[in-house]
């Protein structure tokens, strides 16, 4: 890697504040904000709107689609334009 045209790559404190679910990881991303974190460290945080904690995907809480009433329906619809 060349050096100096690489950004920082530190330790970052994401927060969900929807769910109030945050975690730690590392990234490029920027913040003037910061938080306390539970080891004593103090961090910038960044807020998302969704993550794992809120999305309904890992909620359990997604809403399925009737892909067979979807199906009939458009069936019968074209099945009128053909004959």
């Amino acid at each position: 890697m060349k050096p100096g045209i690489h950004p920082e790559y530190r330790a970052v404190v994401y927060r969900d504040r929807s769910a109030g679910f945050a975690f730690l990881t590392r990234s490029t991303a920027t913040s003037d904000k910061t938080v306390a974190w539970e080891d004593g460290n103090t961090y910038p945080v960044l807020d998302v709107e969704i993550s794992s904690a809120s999305h309904p995907f890992w909620t359990g809480k997604q809403r399925l689609l009737d892909t067979a009433g979807r199906v009939e329906k458009f069936r019968a619809k074209y099945a009128r334009k053909a004959t």
